[in-house]
């Protein structure tokens, strides 16, 4: 309607101003309703061709979409394993803090399953002990085998060296015994040595590894025990966060909460533009925004990112075949808009739903000397019809209050 008012002022205006005192038709005589077509003919047709393109200009080179918002993410407060809870720390839409516990779980089997582990560990160790007091004993059956040897082999060289001297002294029968005594001596000092070398074996390697398997139980049930109390992860605010003692939490049925992390400074805004206005949109382009949550106000915004994929064309590998028809919604080009000046959004609510205008810019092209007169004027005229865009922007802005509380039913 704007531009219809704009272009009638340029084409039908004039030939009304025409036909009326430059011909000296008259209104209601022969300028009637009837004969409007006849009379104005040429002024109604430019005025509906430059209409069209005038809003075929504005809407390819200064694209406007009613899709924009700042996405944000939320984490659902979940617990490793399920469990009843028993104490709660938090309550609802408080802010939270990295690290702060949010509530814990029944955990009379984990503190069971600790004070075993605890006590498994102590018995490893009192087997410790008891293995260097066998290492002790172990030392005094070796000194006390080792003296019988000693006291077998000098009494068998004794008797050796008298029948030597004499045979009829030492009968050969006590020397085979006294033989057979040193090699059974020798057997029980060599048992003592192979006892202590086992002990020592236990002392050093098999209970050491015990101890550890045991303490590495210790640190597994300690583990457990700590995970049932959860704490929050990033700083934030808790929302839905209806827990209340003796519920019962799953981290794949039923979740605590949410927590939506909080953000500070100004968010970076989506907007979704029609793919026609692919060849335009690019880095860089100054932009307008204004959003429901902010009423009245327009708020400058420049393209920092403009995702190269459209979203209607991903392909998730399945088994069947893809077909295009398939393909409802045409998708959009996902454009990032942050604030031209600081704190420009910083107080919009994340997931507000807004409203922008890219303008395009050929400053940087009119700068050239390789352009004609005729190809200045049309950029100027394209640089100039973002006026246009600017403001509807702004007429939407003022009737967006009425449009919202009074047409919609205050939705």
């Amino acid at each position: 309607m704007f531009e219809l008012l704009f272009c009638s002022m340029l084409t039908i205006l004039p030939d009304y101003l025409y036909r009326r005192f430059g011909q000296g038709k008259r209104i209601g005589h022969e300028i009637t309703l009837f004969s409007v077509w006849y009379e104005l003919r040429w002024g109604i047709t430019a005025c509906l061709l430059l209409t069209l393109s005038l809003i075929t200009v504005v809407f390819f080179y200064h694209p406007a979409t009613n899709n924009v918002t700042s996405f944000y993410r939320t984490v659902p407060v979940l617990p490793e394993s399920g469990g009843r809870v028993s104490e709660i720390y938090v309550s609802l839409s408080q802010d939270v803090t990295a690290g702060q516990p949010l509530f814990r779980l029944d955990s009379a089997m984990q503190q069971a399953q600790l004070q075993s582990a605890m006590q498994h560990v102590a018995e490893v160790s009192a087997r410790i002990e008891l293995a260097r007091t066998d290492l002790v004993t172990a030392d005094g059956r070796i000194r006390e085998a080792e003296g019988a040897y000693l006291q077998a082999l000098e009494e068998l060289q004794t008797k050796t060296e008298l029948r030597a001297r004499n045979p009829d002294v030492v009968p050969a029968r006590e020397i085979e015994r006294l033989k057979n005594l040193v090699s059974s001596r020798l057997g029980a000092l060599e048992s003592a040595e192979a006892s202590k070398a086992s002990v020592e074996v236990n002392i050093s390697t098999l209970l050491p590894a015990e101890r550890a398997s045991a303490e590495a139980d210790l640190a597994e049930a300690q583990v457990a025990l700590d995970k049932t109390v959860i704490y929050a992860g990033v700083d934030g605010r808790m929302e839905q966060f209806t827990l209340r003692v003796g519920d019962y939490v799953n981290p794949m049925l039923r979740p605590a909460g949410i927590l939506i992390p909080g953000q500070k400074g100004d968010l970076t805004f989506q907007a979704g533009f029609g793919q026609i206005a692919s060849p335009v949109l690019e880095v860089g382009m100054t932009a307008e925004m204004a959003c429901s949550s902010r009423p009245f106000e327009v708020i400058p915004m420049v393209v920092t990112q403009v995702q190269s994929a459209i979203s209607s064309g991903q392909l998730r590998q399945t088994d069947i075949l893809v077909d295009p028809t398939q393909v409802v919604q045409p998708g959009s080009v996902l454009v990032y808009l942050e604030p031209m000046f600081a704190g420009g959004t910083a107080n919009i609510p994340p997931g507000s739903t807004c409203m922008a205008n890219a303008y395009t810019s050929n400053y940087e092209r009119l700068q050239a000397t390789d352009l004609t007169s005729v190809q200045k004027a049309g950029l100027h005229a394209i640089d100039a019809v973002g006026l246009v865009h600017a403001m509807l922007l702004r007429l939407q802005v003022i009737i967006l209050p009425v449009r919202t509380l009074v047409l919609t039913g205050g939705h």
